[in-house]
């Protein structure tokens, strides 16, 4: 049986492709009502998993559970999931209206309950009085809509959405992202989404499931897994981050790179002697003026190599260094009338703080 107090639970889901294993040992659970992002780079198995729990593709090993049923076997006619596909799959020649009720299923209702269950769901998307137009007359923006009308037509137990936004242009992205979050919202349906697109996800989730080269990395909220990164994969998927690579623990909470001694709050304790690596999203690098007395902690010598501009912020990259040591260069994001303030331009000599709490570690 399924744990009572999950919706969706995927125990062990394995599938391979001759020798090519696209899932390995796929684990974890979905409350219901939430929204769960699987984000991973190209080939890394997630739509192959979109596919899995669809039924679209039979699993080798592993058990899938909805509402307490085991759907493993129960194919993909009788599992009342709705689908949204990456190309959007309207059929060309029949209307707005027409591909929506399609998904209705044709003459197990009356005309009048369907035309009615259509003009609801066209409000719902914010596309009244575009019924009659074929896909080839809409924006990209509005068929995604239509796909997402039919997808719920049938007041689907689960959504499966597979990389709905990817096919569209950036500020139409960013506002449909919002619509189909309140959409969710507004339904109440269990929603699984791929994507590539660590924003989008982070915009999204509830929970965020990071694969990579068929398993699964990490599980958890999008503020789990971009403050707390499970390994340097995760850590530099999600968002941008700071190596600072073959680093020696001396004692505990103290990690050395040449002449630097840096202090860690260590939330995994390596023995002592380990080599492991440092890592610091750029946002939390703090920049200060090279004769800035206020400075404390990990704080380093460090020049300005380069500086680009991004509007609020500048991206600034730091070479760090003392007694002749140098460590690669790292970035800072740094607020634009900060670096104003500070008068901060290339060539010139700073102060880089790397605070305690902010610094992550994990194992060479």
């Amino acid at each position: 049986m399924s744990d009572s107090h999950s919706y969706m639970e995927i125990r062990n889901i394995t599938k391979k492709f001759g020798r090519f294993t696209a899932l390995e040992d796929v684990s974890f659970q979905v409350e219901q009502g939430a929204f769960i992002c699987i984000l991973g780079p190209s080939g890394c198995g997630k739509t192959t998993f979109l596919r899995v729990v669809a039924g679209l593709d039979r699993q080798d090993s592993g058990t899938i559970f909805i509402a307490g049923k085991d759907f493993s076997n129960i194919p993909v006619s009788r599992r009342n999931i709705g689908i949204v596909f990456q190309s959007y799959a309207l059929f060309p020649n029949l209307t707005a209206e027409q591909n929506i009720s399609y998904g209705l299923g044709g003459g197990f209702r009356k005309r009048i309950a369907i035309k009615k269950r259509v003009t609801e769901l066209l409000e719902l998307v914010g596309l009244q009085g575009m019924e009659r137009k074929f896909p080839a007359q809409l924006s990209g923006g509005q068929q995604q809509r239509v796909a997402l009308a039919r997808a719920i037509a049938g007041s689907p137990s689960l959504l499966l959405l597979d990389e709905p936004l990817s096919a569209l242009d950036a500020k139409v992205r960013i506002r449909l992202r919002s619509e189909v979050r309140q959409l969710q919202q507004t339904l109440g349906v269990t929603t699984l989404m791929v994507t590539h697109d660590q924003e989008e996800a982070l915009a999204m989730a509830d929970r965020i499931l990071v694969m990579n080269q068929g398993k699964l990395l990490q599980a958890g909220t999008p503020s789990e897994i971009y403050d707390d990164p499970a390994d340097p994969f995760v850590a530099s998927f999600i968002g941008s981050m700071n190596f600072i690579r073959d680093v020696l623990k001396e004692s505990p909470g103290i990690y050395r790179k040449g002449a630097f001694r840096l202090s860690v709050s260590e939330k995994t304790c390596l023995p002592q002697g380990t080599r492991a690596t440092l890592a610091i999203r750029p946002e939390d690098v703090l920049l200060f003026a090279e004769d800035d007395r206020s400075a404390n902690g990990n704080t380093i010598p460090a020049l300005v190599k380069h500086l680009e501009y991004r509007g609020p912020n500048y991206r600034v990259m730091l070479r760090l260094s003392e007694k002749g040591d140098a460590i690669p260069v790292i970035e800072a994001e740094i607020p634009t009338e900060k670096i104003r303030r500070l008068r901060i331009r290339e060539s010139m000599r700073v102060k880089v703080d790397l605070p305690v709490d902010r610094l992550r570690i994990y194992a060479a």
